[in-house]
């Protein structure tokens, strides 16, 4: 049987994601979600796009590499 990949990150893998890191971080991506009334789960994607890829608003759009 093949795992099904998912498009997009669920509430609950973002909460354990949340969980693991420092608390400043979690505040800030929470707060960031809030201010921009986006879910919280959205906020973690765009932060790691933004990470692999400057150009990138989201896993859809990065392309690892690209934005250095």
């Amino acid at each position: 049987m093949q795992a099904k990949l998912k498009e997009q990150l669920s509430f609950t893998d973002a909460e354990v994601i949340l969980e693991r890191l420092p608390k400043r971080i979690q505040d800030a991506l929470i707060a960031r979600a809030a201010e921009i009334e986006y879910p919280v789960e959205a906020i973690i994607e765009m932060a790691i796009a933004s990470f692999l890829d400057t150009e990138a608003l989201g896993f859809a759009d990065c392309k690892p590499g690209r934005g250095q």
